[in-house]
């Protein structure tokens, strides 16, 4: 009997997901080791597999989702890097682009560049656009400022030269300089982790790969020792922020892939589920104790983005607001995300009103109900106080709750300031947070021109099922689908995750009038590429699938945007496809005649599974025994209502709102005049239709 482990880092915790033949599930959730977060995985793995007999030779994959290279960005704690460019280009990386996130607030200042000036060197060379080469390399320059750098001490370099995606022999050769004086030095050349123009987006990315490596390299050394040591000899595989896997020697070379794993699993998931209930259009919710997420998955196909920004002060769900942060031209699923979580801290305002994060209690000292210390009311501390959460114990009683000491903090904090009762200042912190996650909705669906009525609301991570009936109500939407070991659904979307390869080179045509076969040429060279790279990772033909796309945009765009493709496709194809997504997308589109222009072409390989990677049914090996009935607070209109607590298994049959569900890693709400009953694959499905 074999098993497959996931392991997810989250702020608060750490899920962990092992999954064995009939889709046994087994579940485990111990508090995130912060500085070592390699520790809590290890220890937690060794806790779940005592608790549930398994042995770690029965293992054959272990899965993993990160945050450690997104908090060495956040937290300025990556590696002392060094940039070369070309003569004249190496303020790019802090002249950025004009786009700015707070157009009228004079105080907002540019992040600082992660790699300071006296680090970035300029180096006698020109390539031209259609990659001639107009100046040749001054190595004695590239020799010296080589040299100049290792003299610094910087435990990587970047390497990024103009046009060098149009020819890299310049890079190239760099790369080999400064092999033969640093041997083992990390070294980043933009030709191998960005092959595309735009100078800050390819500069930024380069540069954020150099900085990442040493840390994700020496993380993942670390945490594979540990896992062999405990009896692991599983191959690790990491999730990649475009929602596939790769191995852990790969994400060490290309890290930049790596930055937001964590969100991606979660909505991987909410995709496998969607197409196992039939489901074409869903929304994935996903809230933990720090932070909310929102994907879309339409047509059965997850939503991604070309690029996106990492830090920068900004943490809010609006597309309309960029240019914070740095910036990552990469592949990710398209997520908005809010600093809106359990241990999100509820505070009063200059003016008095009362305000819901982003800055979180953590896991460590945690809601005031966890009697860590902390005296800060949270989003826990106010479900506490309005009866939702147990008032005893969460986590399976694992986790000792004071749910007097929740109503005394906000009484003294918020509700005493306000004068308000200790319940209604806690059910508009509520509301408050649940307003916060409903613009990071808007943001994938309304503001992308999609209708969030026409999608399901999926929700899930520890908090997710406790706000989403309440604002898919807000937003019009009739159903809520809560997956089994909602808590750890996105340790459980690693599990439903293929390896992937995720290749992209610039290739700028004029649609009109170009020659298919050049464009099939280009395209069928990529995709060959794909396979190749999937093949090192010992996968035969026969497994691998290959998927093929490009950007486009209209003659004068500074954007793109990216539609799949076909073997054999004209370019006229592709481009009447491009414009019905740009109609699609911004409301219109260019007459006939209006020039379409290819930017890049794109394949992404993915490595199938010798068998299906999910069952036709999720198991959770604990039910949680219900427990007597409680008051719960629904508002000034309802106010206390006694309710029923259940748990999963008892809604077998369909089950009236007011009702809580407690189950070990996560607690659903089901509204008045609502409805709760589960579906084939053990999803709780909430139906709103005739809710008020």
């Amino acid at each position: 009997m074999t098993w497959r482990v996931s392991a997810d880092i989250g702020g608060t915790f750490t899920d962990l997901v092992a999954i064995g033949p009939g889709g046994a599930l087994r579940t485990k959730k111990v508090s995130s080791s912060v500085g070592d977060y390699g520790r809590a995985i290890v220890e937690g793995l060794g806790e779940l597999f005592a608790e549930c007999g398994i042995a770690p030779d029965q293992v054959e994959e272990v899965l993993h989702a990160t945050t450690v290279a997104s908090n060495a960005i956040l937290e300025h704690k990556g590696a002392r890097t060094g940039l070369i460019t070309t003569q004249g280009f190496r303020d790019v990386l802090e002249i950025r682009t004009l786009r700015m996130p707070r157009l009228y607030d004079l105080r907002w200042e540019k992040p600082a560049p992660l790699v300071p000036r006296h680090l970035r060197l300029g180096v006698t060379e020109r390539v031209n656009h259609r990659g001639e080469v107009e100046t040749p390399l001054d190595e004695a320059e590239a020799v010296t400022a080589v040299e100049a750098l290792l003299a610094e001490g910087v435990a990587a370099i970047a390497v990024c030269l103009l046009h060098s995606y149009a020819n890299p022999a310049h890079e190239r050769r760099l790369g080999e300089i400064i092999a033969a004086r640093a041997p083992g030095l990390p070294v980043s050349l933009s030709v191998d982790v960005l092959p595309e123009m735009k100078e800050y987006e390819r500069t930024s990315t380069t540069v954020i790969n150099a900085y990442l490596g040493p840390i994700l390299g020496r993380y993942l050394t670390a945490l594979s020792g540990d896992l062999r040591e405990a009896g692991l000899a599983a191959p690790l595989l990491l999730m990649q922020s475009s929602g596939g896997l790769m191995p852990a020697a790969e994400a060490a070379r290309l890290p930049v892939h790596v930055v937001e794993s964590g969100p991606a699993a979660g909505v991987i998931g909410v995709q496998m589920l969607a197409r196992r209930i039939g489901l074409p259009n869903a929304i994935s919710f996903d809230m933990g104790g720090t932070t909310a997420k929102a994907g879309v998955i339409e047509n059965g196909e997850v939503t991604r983005a070309g690029e996106y920004s990492v830090g920068g002060g900004i943490m809010v769900g609006s597309r309309l607001l960029s240019g914070a942060g740095y910036q990552l031209k990469v592949p990710a699923i398209d997520l908005a995300e809010v600093g809106a979580g359990g241990g999100s801290v509820i505070w009063l305002d200059a003016a008095g009103a009362p305000q819901v994060g982003p800055e979180s209690a953590g896991a460590h000292p945690g809601p005031v109900c966890y009697g860590k210390g902390n005296m800060q009311p949270t989003v826990t501390d106010a479900n506490v106080a309005l009866g939702y959460l147990n008032p005893v114990a969460l986590v399976g009683g694992a986790l000792p709750i004071d749910a007097a000491a929740s109503r005394a903090a906000i009484a003294d904090r918020i509700a005493a300031p306000l004068g308000l009762s200790v319940e209604e200042a806690a059910h508009g912190a509520h509301l408050i947070a649940a307003s916060n996650m409903i613009r990071a909705i808007k943001a994938v669906t309304s503001e992308r021109g999609r209708d969030p009525r026409a999608f399901a609301l999926v929700a899930f991570g520890g908090n997710g099922p406790l706000f989403a009936a309440g604002m898919a109500r807000a937003l019009g939407m009739t159903r809520v689908v809560v997956p089994p070991s909602a808590g750890v659904f996105s340790a459980v979307g690693l599990l439903a995750s293929d390896v992937e390869v995720h290749l992209s080179r610039s290739w700028r045509r004029f649609a009109q009038g170009l020659d298919p076969a050049a464009l099939e040429t280009a395209a069928s060279a990529l995709a060959e590429e794909a396979r190749a790279r999937l093949a090192t990772q010992g996968f035969p033909p026969a497994r691998i699938q290959v998927r093929r796309a490009s950007t486009l945009r209209y003659q004068g765009q500074s954007f793109e945007l990216a539609v799949p493709m076909e073997a054999g496709d004209t370019p006229d194809a592709v481009a009447e496809r491009y414009g019905a997504e740009h109609e699609r997308t911004y409301g219109h589109r260019a007459g006939a005649g209006e020039p379409v222009e290819f930017v890049t072409l794109q394949a992404v390989g993915t490595g199938l599974p010798e068998r299906d990677r999910m069952p036709d049914r999720l198991s959770p090996h604990a039910v949680t025994p219900a427990v007597p009935a409680r008051a719960a607070y629904f508002g000034r209109a309802l106010g206390w209502l006694e309710t029923r607590v259940l748990s999963r298994d008892a809604l077998a049959a369909p089950a009236p709102g007011p009702a809580i569900i407690e189950e070990y890693d996560c607690t659903c709400l089901v509204p008045p005049g609502a409805t709760a009953a589960l579906d084939h694959f053990n999803n709780i499905v909430i139906d709103l239709q005739g809710d008020s």
